[in-house]
């Protein structure tokens, strides 16, 4: 049922992970089982990368998917391409975030000034009379229905 995966650098690997099950939070047993180390290993690593960061409920550790594939990639840097543990932090500081695209200069719309002339208040005769024709038009109306 649960499949070995091939890590993401299969190329230069051979270690088979086996695969995630569809579970949101992993203790650390199971984690541990997850990555092929001994949870004194997760817990180690988690003082030295600070991406490492389970989140803890009852004094107990919690990770999830990207906890798991962090301390994949953690193995695959230590155990396979032989990175010291300074130049495996160095390499997932620099390669945690994608690189941002410069912002797109939005040009502004240039502002005018327009002398505006107030408009003349209406007159209460004019205002009554609008409301008279406007009360006529909804009757009209609903004696239609």
């Amino acid at each position: 049922m649960n499949t070995p995966v091939r890590s993401w650098n299969s190329d230069r690997l051979d270690i088979e992970y086996p695969a995630l099950p569809s579970r949101r939070y992993f203790t650390i047993g199971e984690a541990a089982k997850l990555c092929n180390l001994k949870p004194h290993v997760l817990r180690y690593w988690e003082q030295e990368f600070r991406q490492i960061r389970p989140v803890r409920r009852n004094n107990r550790r919690y990770y999830q998917h990207r906890d798991i594939y962090q301390l994949r990639q953690v193995q695959s840097l230590l155990h396979e391409q032989g990175y010291s543990i300074a130049d495996a932090r160095q390499w997932l500081s620099e390669n945690k975030r994608p690189k941002k695209e410069p912002k797109k200069q939005v040009q502004q719309p240039v502002m005018t000034t327009v002398a505006l002339t107030p408009k003349p208040k209406p007159k209460p005769e004019q205002l009554l009379q609008q409301t008279l024709t406007e009360l006529e038009e909804v009757l009209n109306i609903l004696k239609s229905i």
